[in-house]
């Protein structure tokens, strides 16, 4: 018996008929082609559905001591320290960049300490001093950074410029502006994506000598 008679085509039964005109990999294909469909429909479903709103936790009743103003405040716990200042509070000096902590942009002050507001929630900071960007001048009279920034040119865009300058008072109070090398490693958790860090250094270190308070 020659090969087409036993029904042996050579690629391994892939062409057997199972019905007039259909072949096996012909029902797969159009199986397969139903089943995602069928997937994409359900997807399309979903998508559409109107989402529940993520469930709220009770508030709780804090009075932090924002820039020198006792402020109370009832927040979900979850609340970042950064989200209360600007979504509640109107103080948008704190910018979010990453809100993982990484870039600085959200750097205030608690306690005299500068924290990433982000990664802060707001609940720890009830009775507490909490420090701004808004809070540094005196009146119509700029805080000593804050023009040593404009002396020196140590911004482009601005984005970063209000931790960078909440960080560099910061670290002139700590100590830590005893030389340039030293300035870049404690001021290396505030980034600036124009590169303004000759500037920034530049302001830190004449803040620094002329033994401006800050």
């Amino acid at each position: 018996m020659d090969r087409q008679e036993s029904g042996d085509m050579g690629d391994g039964g892939a062409s057997e008929v199972d019905g007039p005109g259909i072949t096996r990999r012909t029902t797969l294909g159009g199986a397969a082609g139903i089943a995602s469909a069928f997937v994409l429909l359900e997807q399309a479903e979903a998508q559409a559905a109107p989402q529940a709103p993520a469930a709220r936790g009770p508030s709780i009743d804090i009075a932090p001591i924002v820039n020198g103003r006792a402020t109370p405040v009832a927040v979900d716990p979850r609340t970042s320290l950064l989200d209360l200042l600007r979504e509640r509070l109107g103080l948008t000096g704190a910018k979010k960049g990453c809100d993982h902590g990484q870039c600085g942009a959200c750097t205030v002050h608690v306690d005299g300490r500068r924290v990433a507001s982000c990664l802060t929630l707001a609940v720890k900071t009830d009775a507490r001093n909490v420090t701004t960007i808004e809070g540094l001048a005196d009146g119509d009279t700029l805080h000593p950074m804050q023009q040593a920034f404009i002396d020196h040119d140590a911004l482009q865009c601005g984005y970063c410029t209000p931790g960078q300058i909440m960080a560099a008072v910061a670290c002139v109070r700590e100590g830590n502006a005893t030389d340039r090398s030293t300035i870049r490693e404690y001021m290396s958790g505030n980034i600036c994506r124009c590169g303004a860090y000759v500037g920034i250094v530049a302001a830190i270190e004449d803040v620094a000598k002329k033994g401006r308070r800050v």
